[in-house]
């Protein structure tokens, strides 16, 4: 490990990380450079930032727990020790002593770590044409890191252009989430100042760079997380006004690798099946693993392959589609409906108290994935992880406008969503509108990650989430091996 990575991992002391997977940054020879003396021109700095935009690959912790904590899936898996961390989220029984919750706290520090790295203030303060969009990118990464950890855990460490040494994280107090919030705000208002649209923009070849409209769907989104809801309904506007963005025809075809970065394609993390890997260190994947967990158990067949059956829809999930709702199918794929209606293939293995009887039908393993040739290919699927689409833009502009009074905008907005399903158009207003907004976002975005959070902000957590407790559930225990490595002065969440 050369002594730049030392570096750019030091606020990862605080949380534990080993940084297996630099190879974005390895040097050769090796130490011949350090952070004194890199960031020398635009190779460096471009470098740096494929570092920072790596730990995007961690999504995948959060993702899973957005909908295996809610009424939407089940963790599935083995058995009830298989990746136990989420089956003690699934059942509301998880404490401070959880790799998931750790993993989360984990992942978003060492990529807030190497966004600090390049944003920090340099000496030689080297100049060139585009620095001023690497350092917006880099604020985008920065934002959306603390946005994932304050919405999991609250009050955090916030750290900001700088390194830390062993002795400072035992410093370092939990700052309230207000102030996160507001650094979060800052960042991504600078970075939308910079960017350029994805029209325009002049690294339009590069796939996986950020742009205006992903850093304004972030804004609006942390906005309505906050309930201030003119400035989500000014920020999301702004990107719904630019014309740049569009809902796909067809909603069965949205989450195909053919069909990537398309018009509806906000904010995405993009994956790579060109490589291998290992069960030892899944943040190190350049692949997406979740569609090859997501799998059929030791299924083989003409369109899906075998899997590990992890993050299975429930059976409330499948009846909470309204009738003929075509998204209902491209959510919940029922396996025995589809293999009595299909060439069967092969007997799949249902697991006793892991199987519900569907399947993630968004992420799962294809059967061109197997055939691949790539080394333990359920963890190599190039398939990108969409994290802002533009449906959900228009269902959160619905609801900000919603809450404000303002039911004619807010009806436009969801009844294009429903329009692309092809369903008919709501009338409502008032808390109806509202309640069904709210409805239309399971009905559009499950099995994405949203639902657990959604649940929560909205006060209904309680009402639908077997186990949970107000006044705890609200968010997750911050590990205890944090607690104990920043030296025991963070006080735990409430209730764990």
């Amino acid at each position: 490990m050369s002594k730049l990575i030392k570096i750019t991992a030091a606020v990862a002391i605080l949380t534990g990380v080993t940084v297996g997977c630099s190879k974005f940054l390895d040097l050769d020879p090796p130490y011949t450079q350090d952070a004194e003396n890199f960031f020398n021109n635009e190779s460096e700095y471009l470098r740096a930032l494929t570092g920072a935009y790596d730990l995007l690959a961690g999504v995948f912790v959060s993702y899973w727990i957005g909908d295996i904590a809610s009424d939407n899936t089940i963790a599935g898996g083995e058995s009830a020790t298989d990746t136990e961390g989420l089956h003690q989220i699934d059942d509301m029984n998880h404490g401070a002593v959880n790799n998931e919750c750790r993993s989360v706290m984990r992942y978003n520090y060492c990529g807030i770590a190497r966004c600090n790295f390049i944003l920090e203030p340099k000496e030689n303060n080297v100049e060139f044409a585009g620095k001023d969009v690497i350092l917006a990118e880099a604020k985008f990464l920065r934002a959306f890191y603390y946005s994932e950890l304050v919405k999991f855990f609250g009050d955090i460490p916030l750290v900001v252009d700088e390194r830390l040494g062993v002795q400072q994280v035992t410093e370092l107090d939990r700052t309230p989430k207000a102030d996160v919030y507001a650094q979060i705000e800052s960042d991504l208002q600078d970075a939308i100042a910079v960017l350029s649209w994805k029209s325009e923009s002049t690294h339009s070849g590069i796939k996986g760079r950020v742009d205006k409209g992903a850093a304004l769907g972030l804004l609006g989104k942390v906005y309505l997380y906050q309930e201030k809801w003119s400035q989500a309904a000014g920020a999301l506007d702004q990107l719904i006004n630019s014309n740049n963005y569009s809902l796909t025809a067809d909603y069965s075809t949205i989450f195909l690798k053919e069909n990537e970065n398309n018009a509806e394609t906000v904010f995405d993390v993009e994956y790579s099946a060109d490589e291998g890997g290992s069960y030892g260190c899944l943040i190190c994947l350049e692949g997406n693993l979740t569609p090859g967990y997501q799998g059929i158990r030791q299924y083989d067949g003409p369109t899906y392959g075998d899997g590990n059956s992890y993050n299975l829809p429930t059976q409330d999930l499948f009846d909470s589609f309204e009738y003929q709702d075509p998204r209902r199918e491209a959510t919940c794929l029922h396996i025995d409906d589809f293999i009595a209606a299909n060439a069967p293939g092969t007997e799949y293995t249902q697991i006793p108290g892991h199987h519900t009887g569907f399947y993630n039908n968004k992420y799962i393993k294809t059967r061109d994935e197997m055939l691949n040739g790539i080394p333990d290919n359920d963890l190599t699927s190039g398939v990108n992880y969409r994290v802002i689409r533009y449906a959900d833009v228009l269902l959160m502009a619905a609801e900000a406008y919603s809450q404000l009074g303002d039911d004619a905008t807010a009806l436009g907005y969801l009844n294009q969503v429903r329009q692309r399903a092809g369903m008919f158009l709501r009338t409502s207003s008032g808390n109806e509108l509202y309640e069904h907004i709210l409805k239309e976002r399971r009905s559009e975005l499950s099995c994405e990650g949203h639902r657990f959070f959604d649940l929560v902000r909205t006060g209904k957590a309680a009402d639908e989430i077997e186990y949970f407790e107000t006044g705890k559930h609200e968010l997750f225990p911050i590990p205890q091996v944090e607690i104990d490595l920043a030296g025991g002065n963070w006080a735990q969440n409430p209730n764990y």
